[in-house]
């Protein structure tokens, strides 16, 4: 079972595939809390059309992706800023452009790397692309602990977070840029496609069994490096496309977390009735 890794790709898809599964719940836990699930959709698309261009110029498609996704991020807080009042419309118009720009751009694109950005891919990561990856996964992980507290009070309610003395408007860029990169550098093992379903269903799954935020935080971690690792197992002796494999496994544990929880309040209810017969 373990002879998959006498392969380096398949070395290298774990060591990646794990570190972007202990990050992506850190960001996607204040991305569902603050129920911003749309601004990994945009995200997500933005970097997209960063690998199209990346491919197309000639420029490592990662790195080309984390420079549109923070440029998109930054634009989309400067939008929210300066029309607070109708604030979604700037995560819609940024996640159109991102649609549309990839789109053009892909028709550009001549080689078949390209395709391996939309569901991930176990043999496609370089040496320079895993580098980059560890690297700036250690720095979101860093800000994410660095800013735990002030993220904790900007998620909850903004309002007390400034009268603690956060500088919410600071802590929301910084967080907004954490977002962009972890998605952008999701692509290469998740898929550009799948990669804001991995944001959100460690998280779901995490919400039905955690009492507070931390052991959300934490349930939330535990719960992706599962996915990952049984998505990545999967998708090697079945031969799939390891993002889909990732989000299939994701699903399935919400479902089957969903039926226990459920049986097991509806044994809880009859032990009560009977208590009060």
């Amino acid at each position: 079972m373990l002879e998959m890794f006498k392969y380096d790709f398949m070395v290298n898809a774990f060591i990646v595939g794990i570190l972007i599964a202990a990050i992506i719940p850190c960001i996607g836990t204040v991305v569902v809390l603050r129920r911003l699930s749309i601004m990994g959709d945009a995200l997500s698309h933005i970097s997209l059309a960063g690998v199209a261009a990346g491919l197309v110029f000639g420029i490592n498609p990662i790195l080309s992706a984390v420079v549109f996704a923070v440029i998109a991020s930054l634009c989309i807080e400067k939008i929210r800023s300066a029309i607070p009042k109708y604030g979604e419309i700037s995560t819609a118009v940024i996640m159109s452009f991102g649609i549309g720009l990839a789109a053009i751009l892909s028709g550009f694109v001549t080689s078949g790397n390209f395709n391996s950005f939309l569901f991930g891919s176990l043999m496609a990561i370089n040496p320079f692309e895993k580098y980059l990856i560890i690297g700036l996964s250690v720095v979101v992980l860093a800000m994410f602990l660095l800013l735990y507290r002030a993220l904790f009070y900007v998620t909850f309610d903004e309002e007390s977070a400034r009268l603690a003395g956060i500088p919410v408007k600071l802590v929301t860029v910084i967080f907004t840029v954490l977002t962009a990169v972890t998605i952008s550098i999701s692509s290469r093992v998740v898929g550009t496609l799948v990669v804001s379903s991995m944001m959100v269903l460690p998280v779901a799954v995490s919400m039905q069994i955690a009492k507070s935020y931390k052991k959300t935080v934490v349930f939330s971690v535990l719960f992706s490096v599962f996915f990952v690792v049984t998505g990545l197992f999967l998708s090697y002796y079945l031969d799939l496309k390891p993002g889909g494999t990732i989000v299939m496994t994701g699903v399935l544990t919400l479902v089957a977390t969903l039926l226990v929880k459920s049986f097991k309040e509806r044994i809880k209810r009859a032990v009560k009735i009977r208590g009060e017969d």
